[in-house]
């Protein structure tokens, strides 16, 4: 197998199990003329598991825009090259985002070769809605940020994906709990693929609880998924009874003209009447 000139192969590798690392994964890495990995020290063990010999450097959040530069030009030069991240699919939290987007722009090809990702793997097994979901990867580190962000998530009715680290679990289903509502129905994915793989389904405050109680749940690396919010939402104001309503508003007092409005279009009152407060006055 050779490599193709001039490209860019975005390449997932193992989350745990080495048994998880796809033949072509293997293949690509063996044969492109250099890899780009997260942290070369990690990548390096696993690339002497497969005797892949391919010389590595270092491509980080700290060094992406710099070390970017150089790898397109080494692929402009006619080398190929593939990028991995430290475990799972690349770009999904981490790094390689700006390096693909400039690929694209320059006119080079860029290859997927798919295979494992914790996200993925997660939703898989989670029991909840995956026809809808939004991942969000990592929360901010500090509380208060992290509240500000799952508040505006709060009204999502698509499925939630969360990535977190051991150190902060906990605070983060308690703000998820304080937040989201205790009664919200998530699933927690610890260490998948690894030896103490654990995944379980309950309501948050549960699964806070359970976290809490055991010390063993608070170690390794975790997606929380969490159901959308189930609230009903309001449907839309029909554009003809916007206007109708906008003609009459210019005219007359708001009462009154949300009242006349209702009696042509059969919208309710009530929501005309709060339509008008908030947009045309």
């Amino acid at each position: 197998m050779l490599a193709e000139k001039n490209t860019l192969y975005v390449v997932a590798t193992p989350i745990g199990n080495l048994g998880d690392m796809s033949q072509r994964a293997q293949e690509i890495l063996g044969v492109v003329d250099i890899i780009a990995a997260e942290d070369t020290r990690h990548s390096g063990k696993l690339l002497q598991h497969y005797g892949i010999k391919t010389p590595c450097i270092a491509f980080h959040e700290h060094n992406e825009r710099q070390v970017s530069e150089s790898i397109l030009n080494r692929m402009e030069s006619g080398e190929s090259v593939a990028l991995i991240s430290d475990a799972g699919t690349p770009l999904l939290s981490d790094p390689g985002f700006h390096l693909v987007r400039e690929a694209h722009q320059r006119g080079l090809k860029v290859v997927p070769i798919p295979g494992a990702s914790a996200l993925l793997a997660a939703l898989s097994v989670a029991g909840l809605p995956t026809d809808c979901f939004k991942f969000v990867g990592f929360l901010p580190a500090k509380s208060t940020h992290r509240q500000q962000q799952l508040s505006a998530l709060r009204k999502e009715t698509c499925t939630l994906v969360f990535y977190e680290s051991p150190h902060r679990i906990l605070e983060c289903l308690t703000d998820m709990t304080s937040i989201l509502g205790g009664e919200r129905i998530a699933t927690i994915a610890r260490e998948l693929t690894k030896t103490f793989e654990t995944v379980k389904q309950d309501s948050l405050s549960a699964l806070k609880e359970w976290v809490e109680a055991d010390s063993n749940q608070q170690r390794g690396e975790f997606v929380v998924i969490v159901s959308g919010c189930q609230e009903p939402v309001a449907e839309e104001i029909d554009d003809e009874a916007i206007r109708i309503l906008s003609l009459l508003v210019a005219e007359l007092p708001v009462k009154q003209a949300a009242k006349l409005a209702a009696e042509i279009t059969g919208e309710k009152k009530n929501r005309l009447y709060q339509y008008a407060l908030e947009h045309l006055k």
